[in-house]
Protein backbone atom coordinates (compact mmCIF):
# COMPACT_ATOMS: atom_id res chain seq x y z
CA UNK A 1 0.00 0.00 0.00
CA UNK A 2 1.16 4.02 -1.05
CA UNK A 3 0.34 5.33 2.54
CA UNK A 4 1.18 8.69 1.18
CA UNK A 5 -0.80 8.50 -1.89
CA UNK A 6 -3.57 7.34 0.13
CA UNK A 7 -3.70 10.24 2.41
CA UNK A 8 -3.75 12.58 -0.25
CA UNK A 9 -6.63 11.06 -1.80
CA UNK A 10 -8.22 11.17 1.64
CA UNK A 11 -11.74 12.21 1.65
CA UNK A 12 -13.26 15.58 3.10
CA UNK A 13 -16.67 16.00 4.64
CA UNK A 14 -18.01 17.12 1.49
CA UNK A 15 -17.06 14.10 -0.48
CA UNK A 16 -19.08 12.06 2.22
CA UNK A 17 -22.42 14.31 1.44
CA UNK A 18 -22.43 13.95 -2.43
CA UNK A 19 -24.62 11.29 -2.32
CA UNK A 20 -27.01 12.49 -0.03
CA UNK A 21 -26.83 16.25 -1.70
CA UNK A 22 -26.29 15.71 -5.17
CA UNK A 23 -30.10 14.17 -5.62
CA UNK A 24 -32.00 17.03 -3.46
CA UNK A 25 -30.06 19.74 -5.27
CA UNK A 26 -31.27 18.15 -8.76
CA UNK A 27 -34.57 17.93 -7.56
CA UNK A 28 -34.70 21.77 -6.98
CA UNK A 29 -33.36 22.11 -10.07
CA UNK A 30 -36.13 20.21 -12.09
CA UNK A 31 -38.27 21.87 -10.29
CA UNK A 32 -36.75 24.86 -11.25
CA UNK A 33 -36.95 23.92 -15.00
CA UNK A 34 -40.71 22.71 -15.00
CA UNK A 35 -41.75 25.78 -13.59
CA UNK A 36 -40.33 27.79 -16.41
CA UNK A 37 -42.00 25.15 -18.43
CA UNK A 38 -45.21 25.94 -17.89
CA UNK A 39 -44.33 29.81 -17.70
CA UNK A 40 -42.86 29.77 -21.65
CA UNK A 41 -46.25 27.08 -22.41
CA UNK A 42 -48.70 29.56 -21.18
CA UNK A 43 -46.97 32.97 -22.74
CA UNK A 44 -47.23 30.91 -25.97
CA UNK A 45 -50.65 29.46 -25.51
CA UNK A 46 -52.18 33.21 -24.90
CA UNK A 47 -49.87 35.10 -26.50
CA UNK A 48 -48.11 33.77 -29.81
CA UNK A 49 -49.63 33.99 -33.35
CA UNK A 50 -51.68 30.68 -34.31
CA UNK A 51 -51.24 29.07 -30.79
CA UNK A 52 -53.80 31.35 -29.49
CA UNK A 53 -56.72 31.62 -32.61
CA UNK A 54 -58.87 29.31 -31.04
CA UNK A 55 -60.36 30.06 -27.80
CA UNK A 56 -59.26 31.77 -24.49
CA UNK A 57 -57.71 29.26 -22.21
CA UNK A 58 -58.47 30.47 -18.23
CA UNK A 59 -55.77 30.43 -15.76
CA UNK A 60 -54.69 27.14 -14.40
CA UNK A 61 -54.83 26.58 -10.48
CA UNK A 62 -52.19 26.73 -8.58
CA UNK A 63 -52.57 23.81 -7.01
CA UNK A 64 -52.15 22.14 -10.92
CA UNK A 65 -49.35 24.56 -11.54
CA UNK A 66 -46.74 24.49 -8.53
CA UNK A 67 -47.73 20.85 -7.55
CA UNK A 68 -49.43 18.51 -9.59
CA UNK A 69 -47.69 18.89 -12.76
CA UNK A 70 -44.22 18.82 -10.97
CA UNK A 71 -45.44 15.69 -9.03
CA UNK A 72 -45.72 14.15 -11.92
CA UNK A 73 -43.00 15.12 -13.67
CA UNK A 74 -40.82 14.24 -11.17
CA UNK A 75 -42.31 10.84 -10.35
CA UNK A 76 -41.25 9.82 -13.74
CA UNK A 77 -38.14 11.26 -13.63
CA UNK A 78 -37.56 9.47 -10.25
CA UNK A 79 -38.72 5.99 -11.70
CA UNK A 80 -35.85 6.54 -13.98
CA UNK A 81 -33.61 6.62 -11.61
CA UNK A 82 -31.81 9.74 -12.98
CA UNK A 83 -31.53 10.89 -9.08
CA UNK A 84 -29.44 8.68 -7.68
CA UNK A 85 -27.37 6.83 -10.19
CA UNK A 86 -24.72 8.87 -12.42
CA UNK A 87 -25.19 8.48 -16.00
CA UNK A 88 -23.75 9.26 -19.36
CA UNK A 89 -25.31 12.58 -20.74
CA UNK A 90 -27.03 10.82 -23.45
CA UNK A 91 -28.64 8.04 -21.54
CA UNK A 92 -29.97 11.25 -18.93
CA UNK A 93 -31.26 12.75 -21.84
CA UNK A 94 -33.25 9.69 -23.26
CA UNK A 95 -34.58 9.09 -19.56
CA UNK A 96 -35.84 12.52 -19.55
CA UNK A 97 -37.57 11.87 -23.39
CA UNK A 98 -39.37 8.80 -22.14
CA UNK A 99 -40.32 10.29 -18.55
CA UNK A 100 -41.78 13.94 -20.13
CA UNK A 101 -43.54 11.62 -22.99
CA UNK A 102 -45.18 9.79 -19.81
CA UNK A 103 -45.77 12.65 -17.73
CA UNK A 104 -47.40 14.48 -20.84
CA UNK A 105 -49.75 11.08 -20.90
CA UNK A 106 -50.60 11.08 -17.50
CA UNK A 107 -51.35 15.28 -17.38
CA UNK A 108 -54.01 15.23 -20.26
CA UNK A 109 -55.43 11.93 -18.68
CA UNK A 110 -55.71 13.74 -15.24
CA UNK A 111 -57.16 16.73 -17.07
CA UNK A 112 -59.54 15.61 -19.63
CA UNK A 113 -61.16 12.57 -17.88
CA UNK A 114 -60.40 13.44 -14.32
CA UNK A 115 -61.91 16.78 -14.52
CA UNK A 116 -59.30 18.64 -12.49
CA UNK A 117 -58.38 21.08 -14.71
CA UNK A 118 -61.28 22.01 -17.59
CA UNK A 119 -60.79 24.02 -19.91
CA UNK A 120 -56.97 23.76 -20.09
CA UNK A 121 -56.19 23.46 -24.15
CA UNK A 122 -54.14 20.07 -25.78
CA UNK A 123 -52.35 22.58 -27.42
CA UNK A 124 -50.94 23.77 -23.96
CA UNK A 125 -50.27 20.21 -22.97
CA UNK A 126 -48.43 19.72 -26.09
CA UNK A 127 -46.35 22.47 -25.76
CA UNK A 128 -45.43 22.01 -21.79
CA UNK A 129 -44.38 18.70 -22.89
CA UNK A 130 -41.94 19.92 -25.44
CA UNK A 131 -40.77 22.70 -23.15
CA UNK A 132 -40.49 20.94 -20.11
CA UNK A 133 -38.00 18.33 -21.67
CA UNK A 134 -35.90 21.49 -23.24
CA UNK A 135 -35.72 23.01 -19.97
CA UNK A 136 -34.84 19.61 -18.13
CA UNK A 137 -31.95 19.04 -20.02
CA UNK A 138 -30.67 22.50 -20.26
CA UNK A 139 -31.38 23.26 -16.96
CA UNK A 140 -29.68 19.70 -15.31
CA UNK A 141 -26.73 20.43 -18.42
CA UNK A 142 -25.61 23.67 -16.66
CA UNK A 143 -26.44 23.47 -13.73
CA UNK A 144 -24.02 20.51 -13.41
CA UNK A 145 -21.61 22.32 -15.84
CA UNK A 146 -20.96 24.68 -13.30
CA UNK A 147 -20.57 22.35 -10.21
CA UNK A 148 -18.06 19.97 -11.85
CA UNK A 149 -16.16 23.10 -13.10
CA UNK A 150 -15.81 24.53 -9.69
CA UNK A 151 -15.07 20.80 -8.55
CA UNK A 152 -18.18 20.43 -6.73
CA UNK A 153 -20.46 17.46 -6.39
CA UNK A 154 -18.08 14.85 -7.89
CA UNK A 155 -18.34 11.09 -6.58
CA UNK A 156 -14.95 10.00 -5.76
CA UNK A 157 -14.22 6.83 -7.40
CA UNK A 158 -11.19 3.67 -6.74
CA UNK A 159 -10.22 1.77 -9.94
CA UNK A 160 -9.31 -1.66 -9.74
CA UNK A 161 -7.31 -2.42 -12.86
CA UNK A 162 -5.04 -0.21 -14.65
CA UNK A 163 -4.66 -2.17 -18.04
CA UNK A 164 -6.81 -1.08 -21.38
CA UNK A 165 -10.45 -1.61 -19.57
CA UNK A 166 -9.39 0.90 -17.27
CA UNK A 167 -8.34 3.32 -19.45
CA UNK A 168 -11.45 3.47 -21.95
CA UNK A 169 -13.38 3.89 -18.57
CA UNK A 170 -10.86 6.96 -17.93
CA UNK A 171 -11.67 7.98 -21.64
CA UNK A 172 -15.19 7.97 -20.73
CA UNK A 173 -15.11 9.93 -17.88
CA UNK A 174 -13.63 12.91 -19.40
CA UNK A 175 -15.41 13.20 -22.41
CA UNK A 176 -18.68 12.35 -20.56
CA UNK A 177 -17.99 15.31 -17.34
CA UNK A 178 -21.95 15.39 -16.63
CA UNK A 179 -21.35 12.17 -14.87
CA UNK A 180 -19.27 14.01 -12.78
CA UNK A 181 -17.05 11.44 -11.95
CA UNK A 182 -13.59 11.81 -9.83
CA UNK A 183 -10.92 9.31 -9.92
CA UNK A 184 -9.10 9.46 -6.94
CA UNK A 185 -6.84 6.75 -7.23
CA UNK A 186 -5.87 3.06 -8.71
CA UNK A 187 -5.35 -0.10 -7.32
CA UNK A 188 -3.37 -2.69 -8.96
CA UNK A 189 -0.63 -5.33 -8.61
CA UNK A 190 1.54 -4.47 -11.73
CA UNK A 191 -0.51 -2.01 -14.16
CA UNK A 192 -0.14 -2.55 -17.66
CA UNK A 193 -1.37 0.89 -18.87
CA UNK A 194 1.34 3.66 -19.25
CA UNK A 195 -0.39 6.49 -19.23
CA UNK A 196 -3.07 5.88 -16.25
CA UNK A 197 0.00 5.83 -13.45
CA UNK A 198 1.04 9.15 -14.81
CA UNK A 199 -2.41 10.99 -14.50
CA UNK A 200 -3.39 9.06 -11.28
CA UNK A 201 -1.94 7.47 -7.83
CA UNK A 202 -1.54 3.85 -7.97
CA UNK A 203 -3.01 2.98 -4.17
CA UNK A 204 -1.58 -0.25 -3.82
CA UNK A 205 -2.06 -3.89 -4.45
CA UNK A 206 -5.40 -6.09 -4.97
CA UNK A 207 -4.70 -8.21 -1.76
CA UNK A 208 -4.61 -4.06 -0.04
CA UNK A 209 -7.89 -3.04 -2.05
CA UNK A 210 -9.46 -3.16 2.25
CA UNK A 211 -7.34 -1.20 3.50
CA UNK A 212 -7.17 1.29 0.85
CA UNK A 213 -10.93 1.61 0.71
CA UNK A 214 -11.17 1.87 4.59
CA UNK A 215 -8.05 4.93 4.46
CA UNK A 216 -10.03 7.03 1.62
CA UNK A 217 -13.21 6.33 2.92
CA UNK A 218 -14.76 6.07 -0.72
CA UNK A 219 -17.73 5.09 -1.51
CA UNK A 220 -17.94 3.88 -4.67
CA UNK A 221 -15.11 1.13 -6.37
CA UNK A 222 -14.82 -0.30 -9.68
CA UNK A 223 -13.63 -3.25 -10.67
CA UNK A 224 -12.12 -3.16 -14.57
CA UNK A 225 -10.05 -6.32 -14.81
CA UNK A 226 -12.38 -8.23 -17.24
CA UNK A 227 -9.69 -11.07 -17.60
CA UNK A 228 -9.38 -11.76 -13.69
CA UNK A 229 -10.32 -15.11 -12.87
CA UNK A 230 -14.00 -15.54 -12.03
CA UNK A 231 -12.95 -17.06 -8.51
CA UNK A 232 -10.60 -14.34 -7.81
CA UNK A 233 -13.32 -11.75 -9.26
CA UNK A 234 -15.89 -13.48 -6.80
CA UNK A 235 -13.77 -13.45 -3.58
CA UNK A 236 -12.91 -9.66 -4.32
CA UNK A 237 -16.14 -8.55 -5.09
CA UNK A 238 -17.28 -10.25 -1.42
CA UNK A 239 -14.39 -8.66 0.29
CA UNK A 240 -14.87 -5.30 -0.99
CA UNK A 241 -19.15 -5.05 -1.08
CA UNK A 242 -19.78 -4.62 2.77
CA UNK A 243 -17.15 -1.53 2.76
CA UNK A 244 -18.62 0.47 0.16
CA UNK A 245 -22.05 1.62 -1.29
CA UNK A 246 -21.40 1.09 -4.67
CA UNK A 247 -19.59 -1.51 -6.36
CA UNK A 248 -19.24 -2.11 -10.18
CA UNK A 249 -17.58 -4.24 -12.05
CA UNK A 250 -16.61 -5.01 -15.76
CA UNK A 251 -17.37 -8.52 -16.73
CA UNK A 252 -15.64 -10.07 -19.96
CA UNK A 253 -18.29 -8.95 -22.51
CA UNK A 254 -16.52 -5.93 -24.28
CA UNK A 255 -17.96 -5.53 -27.80
CA UNK A 256 -21.14 -7.32 -27.11
CA UNK A 257 -24.36 -5.55 -28.23
CA UNK A 258 -25.25 -4.43 -24.36
CA UNK A 259 -27.64 -1.83 -25.03
CA UNK A 260 -30.73 -4.21 -25.71
CA UNK A 261 -28.87 -6.40 -22.80
CA UNK A 262 -31.23 -7.28 -20.05
CA UNK A 263 -30.32 -8.79 -16.44
CA UNK A 264 -32.46 -11.90 -15.54
CA UNK A 265 -32.00 -13.18 -12.03
CA UNK A 266 -32.20 -17.18 -10.84
CA UNK A 267 -32.42 -16.98 -7.58
CA UNK A 268 -33.17 -20.54 -6.30
CA UNK A 269 -29.84 -21.43 -8.50
CA UNK A 270 -27.95 -18.34 -8.00
CA UNK A 271 -27.66 -18.16 -11.96
CA UNK A 272 -27.68 -14.51 -13.61
CA UNK A 273 -28.77 -14.73 -17.34
CA UNK A 274 -28.35 -12.22 -19.91
CA UNK A 275 -31.10 -11.69 -22.40
CA UNK A 276 -30.09 -9.95 -25.48
CA UNK A 277 -33.45 -8.44 -27.41
CA UNK A 278 -33.39 -8.17 -31.02
CA UNK A 279 -35.33 -5.13 -31.25
CA UNK A 280 -35.11 -4.81 -35.16
CA UNK A 281 -37.02 -8.11 -35.33
CA UNK A 282 -40.28 -6.73 -33.74
CA UNK A 283 -42.83 -5.94 -36.42
CA UNK A 284 -43.47 -2.89 -34.06
CA UNK A 285 -40.11 -1.44 -34.24
CA UNK A 286 -40.11 -2.17 -37.68
CA UNK A 287 -43.20 -0.11 -38.23
CA UNK A 288 -41.96 2.59 -36.19
CA UNK A 289 -38.75 2.63 -38.27
CA UNK A 290 -40.21 3.34 -42.09
CA UNK A 291 -42.82 5.28 -40.07
CA UNK A 292 -40.52 7.70 -39.46
CA UNK A 293 -38.37 7.46 -42.19
CA UNK A 294 -41.29 8.26 -44.89
CA UNK A 295 -41.90 11.35 -42.93
CA UNK A 296 -38.36 12.60 -42.43
CA UNK A 297 -37.79 11.75 -45.89
CA UNK A 298 -40.82 13.49 -47.56
CA UNK A 299 -40.18 16.58 -45.22
CA UNK A 300 -36.33 16.73 -46.00
CA UNK A 301 -36.57 15.91 -49.86
CA UNK A 302 -39.27 19.18 -50.55
CA UNK A 303 -37.19 21.34 -48.01
CA UNK A 304 -34.38 20.30 -50.03
CA UNK A 305 -35.52 20.65 -53.30
CA UNK A 306 -34.21 24.27 -54.19
CA UNK A 307 -30.68 23.12 -52.69
CA UNK A 308 -30.94 19.76 -55.01
CA UNK A 309 -31.88 22.25 -58.32
CA UNK A 310 -29.09 24.56 -57.28
CA UNK A 311 -26.55 21.90 -57.42
CA UNK A 312 -27.56 19.99 -60.00
CA UNK A 313 -26.87 23.17 -62.24
CA UNK A 314 -23.32 23.70 -60.72
CA UNK A 315 -22.79 20.13 -61.45
CA UNK A 316 -23.68 20.06 -64.95
CA UNK A 317 -21.38 23.68 -65.43
CA UNK A 318 -18.27 22.56 -63.62
CA UNK A 319 -17.64 19.18 -65.92
CA UNK A 320 -18.64 17.73 -68.69
CA UNK A 321 -20.75 14.20 -67.66
CA UNK A 322 -24.42 13.10 -65.69
CA UNK A 323 -25.50 15.34 -62.71
CA UNK A 324 -26.13 11.70 -60.57
CA UNK A 325 -24.02 9.15 -60.24
CA UNK A 326 -25.91 6.01 -59.78
CA UNK A 327 -24.20 3.19 -58.20
CA UNK A 328 -25.55 -0.60 -57.37
CA UNK A 329 -25.22 -0.68 -53.82
CA UNK A 330 -25.90 -3.67 -51.48
CA UNK A 331 -29.33 -3.53 -49.46
CA UNK A 332 -31.30 -5.33 -47.13
CA UNK A 333 -31.25 -9.22 -47.46
CA UNK A 334 -28.65 -8.99 -49.68
CA UNK A 335 -30.54 -7.31 -52.73
CA UNK A 336 -28.87 -4.83 -55.30
CA UNK A 337 -30.48 -1.43 -55.60
CA UNK A 338 -29.20 1.70 -57.62
CA UNK A 339 -27.84 4.13 -55.00
CA UNK A 340 -28.43 7.98 -55.94
CA UNK A 341 -25.44 10.87 -55.12
CA UNK A 342 -24.59 13.59 -57.23
CA UNK A 343 -21.40 12.86 -59.28
CA UNK A 344 -18.59 14.22 -57.91
CA UNK A 345 -15.70 12.81 -60.12
CA UNK A 346 -14.72 12.98 -63.48
CA UNK A 347 -15.95 10.43 -65.68
CA UNK A 348 -12.42 8.78 -66.51
CA UNK A 349 -12.29 8.69 -62.37
CA UNK A 350 -11.09 4.64 -62.33
CA UNK A 351 -8.11 5.83 -64.67
CA UNK A 352 -7.66 8.57 -62.79
CA UNK A 353 -7.06 6.62 -59.94
CA UNK A 354 -4.90 3.62 -61.35
CA UNK A 355 -2.61 6.62 -62.47
CA UNK A 356 -1.81 8.23 -59.12
CA UNK A 357 -1.72 4.87 -57.18
CA UNK A 358 1.12 3.94 -59.92
CA UNK A 359 2.74 7.45 -59.18
CA UNK A 360 2.14 7.27 -55.40
CA UNK A 361 2.78 3.48 -54.43
CA UNK A 362 3.29 4.04 -51.31
CA UNK A 363 -1.42 5.46 -51.08
CA UNK A 364 -1.64 1.82 -52.09
CA UNK A 365 -1.86 1.09 -48.74
CA UNK A 366 -4.24 3.38 -47.40
CA UNK A 367 -6.28 3.18 -50.63
CA UNK A 368 -6.59 -1.11 -49.43
CA UNK A 369 -7.26 0.08 -45.60
CA UNK A 370 -9.57 3.19 -46.13
CA UNK A 371 -11.15 2.32 -49.84
CA UNK A 372 -10.77 6.02 -50.13
CA UNK A 373 -7.99 8.76 -50.32
CA UNK A 374 -7.21 11.37 -48.66
CA UNK A 375 -5.99 14.70 -49.45
CA UNK A 376 -6.32 15.74 -53.11
CA UNK A 377 -8.11 13.41 -54.78
CA UNK A 378 -7.63 13.60 -58.61
CA UNK A 379 -10.48 12.17 -59.16
CA UNK A 380 -12.60 14.60 -57.54
CA UNK A 381 -14.10 17.87 -59.76
CA UNK A 382 -13.88 20.96 -57.96
CA UNK A 383 -17.50 21.36 -57.43
CA UNK A 384 -17.32 17.85 -56.06
CA UNK A 385 -15.12 18.84 -53.38
CA UNK A 386 -17.27 21.51 -51.75
CA UNK A 387 -20.17 18.63 -51.87
CA UNK A 388 -17.95 15.80 -50.31
CA UNK A 389 -16.99 18.38 -47.59
CA UNK A 390 -20.54 19.17 -46.75
CA UNK A 391 -21.87 15.54 -47.69
CA UNK A 392 -24.28 17.59 -50.26
CA UNK A 393 -23.55 14.56 -52.58
CA UNK A 394 -25.79 12.27 -50.71
CA UNK A 395 -29.11 14.49 -50.50
CA UNK A 396 -30.44 12.41 -53.27
CA UNK A 397 -30.28 8.97 -51.41
CA UNK A 398 -33.30 10.18 -49.36
CA UNK A 399 -35.20 9.77 -52.58
CA UNK A 400 -34.15 6.19 -51.73
CA UNK A 401 -35.25 6.56 -48.84
CA UNK A 402 -39.05 7.31 -49.97
CA UNK A 403 -38.82 4.26 -52.37
CA UNK A 404 -38.07 2.23 -49.07
CA UNK A 405 -34.51 0.85 -50.13
CA UNK A 406 -33.03 2.81 -47.63
CA UNK A 407 -33.14 4.29 -44.31
CA UNK A 408 -32.40 8.18 -42.53
CA UNK A 409 -30.09 6.02 -40.38
CA UNK A 410 -28.59 2.80 -41.10
CA UNK A 411 -25.30 0.91 -41.85
CA UNK A 412 -23.38 2.14 -44.63
CA UNK A 413 -24.71 1.09 -48.08
CA UNK A 414 -21.61 -0.75 -49.14
CA UNK A 415 -20.01 -1.37 -52.80
CA UNK A 416 -21.36 -5.28 -54.29
CA UNK A 417 -17.15 -5.95 -54.70
CA UNK A 418 -16.91 -5.21 -51.26
CA UNK A 419 -19.00 -8.23 -50.07
CA UNK A 420 -16.12 -10.63 -49.24
CA UNK A 421 -14.33 -7.56 -47.67
CA UNK A 422 -16.98 -7.98 -45.11
CA UNK A 423 -16.67 -11.58 -44.46
CA UNK A 424 -19.15 -12.66 -41.56
CA UNK A 425 -20.32 -9.08 -40.53
CA UNK A 426 -22.27 -9.29 -44.21
CA UNK A 427 -24.84 -11.22 -42.70
CA UNK A 428 -26.07 -8.74 -39.95
CA UNK A 429 -25.69 -5.99 -41.88
CA UNK A 430 -28.21 -6.82 -44.60
CA UNK A 431 -30.47 -7.87 -42.00
CA UNK A 432 -31.17 -3.81 -42.34
CA UNK A 433 -31.78 -0.75 -44.54
CA UNK A 434 -28.87 1.12 -45.34
CA UNK A 435 -28.56 4.60 -43.99
CA UNK A 436 -27.61 8.03 -45.49
CA UNK A 437 -25.99 8.42 -41.99
CA UNK A 438 -24.73 6.01 -39.02
CA UNK A 439 -22.91 4.99 -36.51
CA UNK A 440 -19.59 4.96 -38.28
CA UNK A 441 -20.42 8.21 -40.20
CA UNK A 442 -20.41 10.50 -36.84
CA UNK A 443 -17.66 8.47 -35.13
CA UNK A 444 -15.03 9.85 -37.75
CA UNK A 445 -16.73 9.32 -41.36
CA UNK A 446 -13.69 8.34 -43.52
CA UNK A 447 -11.28 8.21 -40.86
CA UNK A 448 -12.70 5.15 -39.39
CA UNK A 449 -10.60 1.85 -41.67
CA UNK A 450 -13.03 -0.55 -43.34
CA UNK A 451 -12.74 -3.26 -40.69
CA UNK A 452 -13.91 -0.79 -37.90
CA UNK A 453 -16.75 0.52 -39.95
CA UNK A 454 -17.87 -3.24 -40.00
CA UNK A 455 -17.52 -3.45 -36.70
CA UNK A 456 -19.28 -0.08 -35.81
CA UNK A 457 -22.45 -1.41 -38.56
CA UNK A 458 -23.21 -4.32 -36.74
CA UNK A 459 -22.89 -3.09 -33.29
CA UNK A 460 -25.52 -0.37 -34.39
CA UNK A 461 -27.79 -3.08 -35.35
CA UNK A 462 -27.99 -5.71 -32.63
CA UNK A 463 -27.72 -2.41 -30.29
CA UNK A 464 -30.56 -0.39 -32.63
CA UNK A 465 -33.18 1.64 -30.52
CA UNK A 466 -35.75 4.56 -31.66
CA UNK A 467 -33.48 6.85 -29.49
CA UNK A 468 -30.39 5.82 -30.88
CA UNK A 469 -31.22 7.28 -34.42
CA UNK A 470 -32.74 10.47 -32.81
CA UNK A 471 -29.10 10.88 -31.06
CA UNK A 472 -27.26 9.59 -34.18
CA UNK A 473 -29.27 12.36 -36.50
CA UNK A 474 -28.34 15.08 -33.84
CA UNK A 475 -25.03 13.98 -34.08
CA UNK A 476 -24.68 14.23 -37.66
CA UNK A 477 -25.91 17.67 -37.89
CA UNK A 478 -22.30 18.68 -36.02
CA UNK A 479 -20.08 16.04 -37.80
CA UNK A 480 -21.25 17.31 -41.11
CA UNK A 481 -21.42 21.53 -39.92
CA UNK A 482 -18.03 20.82 -38.43
CA UNK A 483 -16.87 18.87 -42.18
CA UNK A 484 -14.98 16.48 -39.60
CA UNK A 485 -13.56 13.01 -41.37
CA UNK A 486 -15.12 14.61 -44.93
CA UNK A 487 -12.92 14.12 -48.19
Amino acid sequence: MNPIACKKVKLNKADYTVSYIMPILLLIVDYMALLSAQKIAVYLRQHVGFLSIYHFMPGIPNLYFYFLVPVIFIAFLYNSHIYVNRMPFWEVIKKIFYSTILSTMVCITMMYFGHIAGGVSRIYVAILGIAAFIFLCSYRYFFKKILFELNLMQEPVIIIGAGKTAELIVEQFECDTGMGIKIIGFIDDKPISKVLPEQYPVLGRIDEAEKIIALTQVNTVIIAAPGMEKQKLLVLMNRIQPLVKDLLFVPDLIGAPVINMEIQKLYDTKIMMLKIKNNMSRWYNKLLKRSSDIIFGYILFFVCMPVLICISIAIKFDSSGTIFFNAQRIGKNGNRFICYKFRTMYENADEKLQNYLLKNPKMINEWETYHKIKGEDPRVTKIGKLLRKYSLDELPQLINVVKGEMSIVGPRPYLPREKKAMGDYFNIIVTNLPGITGLWQVSGRNEIAFSNRLIMDAWYIQNWSIWMDIVLMYKTLFVVLCKKGAY
